[in-house]
């Protein structure tokens, strides 16, 4: 699916429109999933990868009961944590990397989640998606745009970006989408994702993006047969 490249001031003024009929829509648009804590929400993000966030809001109240503090969780034994988190996936590297980022913050951030990028990225288990999902919902703060599955698929139909990288992407929206926005973009796109625009079968027809999206008329086209 090949969408043509359009000027930088237009794609810009595309973009803030895409996001005032996303808040008309979504207006009370958060990450789906539940946490009390920065560091609960660090740990309910790393748990989230490959994982939906369904399945890792049933897991985590007995982890964080289990686990109340940072100190507790830097104290565990792996083959504990990863006998309640086994239904997420890939629990055994999820548990020695929420093990190790709960020593690393006891080590060298004195007990505390830090609320910088560069620092959230030291620790293990944690890429740019976790830190911006982490410093946007707990700290509300802006140092870039969360990049997941919805946001990789939406971004690419919108024809915000043409990237396959995670990084890149972010960086191609860090560019035109306005920095107040910077927060619930991600969130935006994943309620969008998750209600209309599905990997498979995106429901163009009652989309409120439709006039605004250069995939939709080839995504009709193509389930139609090519008849118009």
């Amino acid at each position: 699916m090949k969408i043509e490249k359009e000027p930088p001031h237009e794609l810009k003024k595309r973009v803030k429109e895409i996001i005032r009929n996303l808040r008309r829509t979504y207006p009370h648009t958060r990450t789906a999933l539940h946490y009390e804590t920065p560091f609960q929400l660090l740990v309910a993000t790393i748990l989230a990868a490959q994982c939906t966030d369904e399945k890792v809001n049933q897991i985590t109240p007995l982890l964080f009961k289990e686990y109340p503090t940072i100190a507790d969780m830097a104290r565990a034994r792996q083959e504990d944590v990863e006998a309640i988190i086994r239904p997420t996936g890939f629990f055994r590297n999820k548990a020695r990397n929420i093990i190790a980022a709960a020593r690393r913050l006891m080590e060298e951030f004195g007990g505390e989640v830090p609320d910088r990028m560069d620092s959230l990225i030291t620790l293990p288990g944690v890429a740019r998606k976790t830190a911006n999902i982490v410093l946007s919902s707990a700290f509300r703060r802006a140092e870039g745009i969360a990049v997941d599955t919805h946001v990789r698929r939406l971004a690419a139909r919108l024809g915000l970006s043409s990237q396959k990288d995670p990084n890149k992407i972010e960086q191609d929206l860090m560019a035109i989408v306005p920095r107040e926005d910077w927060l619930d973009f991600n969130y935006l796109l994943v309620d969008h994702g998750r209600a209309v625009c599905h990997a498979r079968r995106p429901r163009c027809a009652e989309c409120i993006l439709r006039s605004l999206c250069p995939s939709a008329e080839i995504i009709a086209s193509k389930s139609s047969g090519g008849k118009k």
